[in-house]
């Protein structure tokens, strides 16, 4: 078996846009991109499968056993196309990383993708009251165009490594000639340990570079119930 992708019919996009929002620090890119694709009711067709993830299967409640895998769904805007990329896990080697990244971005540039916004957390190693959103850009160019969405460009807050896909693709991007952005919300860093408040930041910013309208009550109530539940113990 080798990382390959499976599609579902042959969707035309206009002026395409990637966001990949893979488990990860805080879980923030999964929990922001699975949100955004339940909001704007976004359609599947694509999966990728690769022997680099965890050598499982995941048991449904009717014990059908399925595949780890990432997925590719879409939204058709009013002035260009929103593809999403979310899934199970990532690759559990470094070679595995660059191959499925690599796919990832050869995929991505046949469907006409120039633009990579990549999401996930910043690990502070402590509790964060109010997460800032830590950016990183593939090109020098592109800090002015995302300056005004007010993400930190490591003028306080230096970053040093960007670790695992969101990271790779968006340096993969610029050799490939697209642009890439990475937003991180800052978290605790705790593995296994979910943060939806960090999540909620990286969306806020995502949804205005975006232009879409996004209801987020239902985000800021699971933040208000995880910090109840926190407070309890």
């Amino acid at each position: 078996m080798q990382t390959h992708i499976k599609t579902s019919g042959n969707i035309k996009f206009r002026k395409p846009l990637l966001v990949e929002g893979l488990p990860g620090i805080g879980n923030v890119g999964r929990i922001a991109a699975g949100y955004l694709i339940n909001e704007l009711k976004m359609k599947k067709f694509a999966d990728l499968y690769s022997p680099h993830f965890l050598p499982l299967v995941l048991l449904q409640s009717d014990s059908v056993a399925a595949m780890l895998k990432c997925e590719f769904y879409f939204y058709k805007g009013k002035d260009r196309d929103i593809i999403v990329l979310t899934g199970d896990t990532q690759s559990i080697s470094p070679e595995g990383h660059y191959e499925i990244c690599h796919q990832i971005i050869q995929f991505a540039g046949k469907l006409g993708v120039k633009e990579i916004i990549t999401l996930g957390g910043f690990a502070e190693g402590h509790e964060v009251q109010d997460p800032r959103v830590i950016g990183a850009v593939s090109d020098r160019d592109l800090l002015k165009k995302y300056e005004k969405y007010g993400i930190n460009f490591g003028k306080e807050h230096p970053v040093g490594t960007i670790v695992g896909a969101s990271g790779l693709l968006i340096g993969m991007a610029k050799i490939h000639g697209m642009e890439g952005l990475c937003l991180m919300g800052e978290t605790i860093g705790m593995p296994l340990l979910t943060d939806p408040k960090a999540a909620d930041r990286v969306l806020h910013v995502l949804v205005k570079i975006l232009g879409v309208k996004v209801d987020m009550s239902r985000l800021e109530k699971t933040i208000k119930e995880m910090e109840e539940k926190i407070e309890k113990t």
